[in-house]
């Protein structure tokens, strides 16, 4: 007969036996936007207060709309993955899987105009 203790079944294993993933996601995602975000609020500062056309003139060079894209997806995907620890932590059964539906769904949303409202400046 085999014998495991309970600190045997649970090595390497979290709750949702991704905990390490996630923890390297966070990680990476956030030190990604310690360097982004520095960089776009000085793009979007110079931009903010000027007219239409300089604010176009600005977002439609490669440089600004690569850096706004890249703040918008990781930003967002950031955000989800926050939002969904701090709602796995505090919240249980129906309520919890409709608040992550939520989160994720409003991440996407958010992206996603981002994004199309980027496109229709760059391009």
């Amino acid at each position: 007969m085999r014998y495991l203790t309970d600190r045997k079944r649970a090595e390497g294993r979290g709750p949702s036996h991704t905990g390490a993933h996630h923890h390297w996601s966070m990680t990476l995602s956030s030190a990604g936007l310690a360097f982004l975000v520095p960089v776009w609020l000085y793009i979007f500062g110079k931009t903010l207060g000027q007219g239409r056309e300089e604010v176009l003139d600005t977002f439609s060079r490669p440089f600004p709309a690569i850096v706004t894209g890249l703040v918008l997806v990781i930003g967002m995907r950031h955000f989800a993955m926050g939002a969904t620890t701090m709602i796995e932590d505090y919240t249980r059964g129906t309520t919890r899987k409709m608040a992550v539906v939520f989160v994720v769904s409003l991440a996407w949303v958010i992206g996603a105009t981002g994004i199309f409202a980027l496109l229709k400046i760059a391009l």
